[in-house]
């Protein structure tokens, strides 16, 4: 007896919060059910002692409407990215210089660097030559 009483009070808080979430009217051919969440109509009646309820048919094209549009959207939208993405790596790929011309490049920084260091060593070696006194000043 304890067992159930406790799985009852588990469910209380599901139950509560679905029984909320939709709202039920009576019509004269049965009800009309609300979902609070979404906004979905829907038709019930009551049928062998139950409750059968069904998408209005102008929700259901609606949805099959708005479901088809959104379909469509994310179709391009895939392809738009395709095209994107292909297009970016074919840019990326089309920037970066071939083996040969970066070796080329290399070839051309090498020569500019040993240049600058002769210039560089042959300055210091002026620096360090022995300075002649001036000759002194017979007036």
């Amino acid at each position: 007896m304890l067992i159930p009483f406790i799985a009852g009070l588990g469910a209380g808080p599901a139950l509560a919060a679905e029984t909320q979430r939709y709202q039920m009217e009576k019509t004269d051919k049965g009800y009309v059910r609300m979902d609070t969440q979404t906004g979905e109509m829907s038709i019930c009646e009551e049928r062998d002692n139950q409750l059968v309820c069904k998408l209005a048919a102008d929700e259901r094209s609606a949805l099959q409407d708005e479901l088809g549009r959104v379909q469509s959207e994310l179709k391009a939208l895939d392809e738009r990215i395709v095209k994107l993405e292909n297009s970016l790596t074919a840019q990326l790929e089309s920037k970066l210089p071939t083996e040969e011309e970066f070796q080329k490049s290399m070839g051309y920084m090498e020569r500019f660097f040993r240049s600058f260091m002769g210039i560089v060593k042959d300055m210091e070696k002026e620096d360090q030559a022995p300075q002649m006194a001036p000759a002194p000043n017979k007036t």
